[in-house]
């Protein structure tokens, strides 16, 4: 028997290539299961990393009438200390406008921001202002919760809306008691922020949850050995190795953890909102076996008044009579079985055959858990 030595050569390695692509594919396949988990950095936070509120008050001028009346005294106020401190001699008694309106102004200022920094900002009407369409913020500083200044507000508002009145009518688009600047503020002092603390660092969960902390811990430490640990549900106490102890390299350190993948785990959970009719169920929620049947009776009541016209030449007197008509209807729906360990999928499509709206589903899924089958926590707001 001759063996084709050529022909087997050439077998192998079509065998050897056609191995190489299933393994290609089941890699891809991997890579691609792995990208349905998150990245740290999505679930979860740096603790100290964080934005701080900022306020003020001021003035915003060149109103078209639409500013505060004059019983507002802190308008006026307002208005005579800044004509003051320009040099401008005058009293509160002597200052008229409606052109003018006190105002409030928030911002966020974030993490590390530097000085010469721009924040958006938010201002408000304290006053009866009608509209603050057209105005210009004038200078204001905005100081956080102990009282220093961090930015400087100023620039022309932003309403997105009008507000227009007449005689008898007015008409209104969105709140032009409120306004917007892009970029308004400009950042005059840092906000001191601390990544490490020690030689430590905390990474803390958006929401907290003990199974999706330890496998946080987990990932972190398969990168890491045995530097990480779980104090609680929510935070994840880190101590980098010594090669990233100083200040050049924690970025990068925490670069690395923020782009490890997880999968978190969350509570079963039915989110009900009877207002709105809205109903949003997590993919962990399962019922047990259970009957669900669900009907609308409806009864119609009309009256129908008629007249009753005497014969010609009779003596009777021409009446409205009054005529009842009693309609009782009752929709038949299906008795429908759901089985245990079914996925709210599941639960969808068998309802969605009894034809329920949102609303019925609400107090289907009331009835479902007052019957102990809901395994999920049933949150009403």
């Amino acid at each position: 028997m001759k063996i084709n030595l050529r022909r087997m050569n050439t077998i192998f390695k079509y065998l050897a290539l056609s191995f190489f692509s299933v393994l290609v594919l089941l890699l891809v396949t991997s890579d691609k299961s792995a990208q349905a988990v998150v990245r740290v950095k999505d679930v979860a936070y740096i603790q100290g990393v964080r934005d701080n509120q900022l306020y003020g008050y001021g003035l915003v001028t060149g109103l078209q009438g639409t500013g505060d009346s004059q019983i507002f005294k802190i308008t006026r106020q307002m208005a005579v200390n800044i004509f003051q401190k320009m040099g401008v001699l005058i009293s509160d008694s002597d200052f008229f406008s409606k052109n003018v309106a006190a105002v409030m102004i928030t911002a966020n200022i974030p993490a590390f921001a530097r000085p010469g920094d721009k924040l958006d900002i938010i201002i408000s009407s304290i006053g009866d202002s009608k509209s603050l369409e057209g105005g210009v913020l004038l200078q204001t500083a905005l100081q956080g919760a102990d009282n220093e200044v961090y930015a400087v507000a100023q620039g022309p508002l932003s309403i997105g809306g009008y507000n227009v009145e007449g005689q008898s009518q007015s008409t209104r688009k969105n709140i032009s008691t409120t306004a917007y600047i892009s970029n308004g503020a400009i950042v005059e002092k840092e906000i001191q922020a601390s990544i490490l603390y020690g030689k430590s660092l905390s990474v803390v969960l958006r929401d907290p949850d003990f199974t999706t902390a330890n496998r946080l811990v987990d990932a972190i430490n398969n990168l890491y050995p045995n530097s990480s640990k779980a104090v609680d549900s929510a935070v994840v106490n880190i101590i980098p190795p010594s090669d990233f102890q100083s200040e050049d390299t924690i970025v990068r350190f925490v670069a690395n953890i923020e782009e490890l993948y997880i999968k978190p785990d969350s509570i079963a959970r039915v989110i009900i909102n009877e207002r709105t009719g809205t109903i949003v169920a997590g993919e962990n929620v399962r019922i047990a076996t259970v009957a669900v049947a669900h009907g609308n009776l409806s009864i119609t009541i009309s009256e129908k008044p008629e007249v009753s016209q005497p014969n010609a030449l009779s003596s009777g007197e021409t009446k409205k009579v009054q005529r009842t008509d009693i309609q009782i209807s009752e929709e038949e729906k299906k008795l429908i079985v759901l089985q245990e360990g079914v996925t709210i999928s599941d639960v969808a499509r068998a309802l969605n055959v009894l034809g329920v709206t949102p609303r019925d589903l609400i107090s289907i899924f009331q009835a479902i858990k007052r019957a102990g089958a809901l395994h999920a926590e049933l949150v009403i707001m």
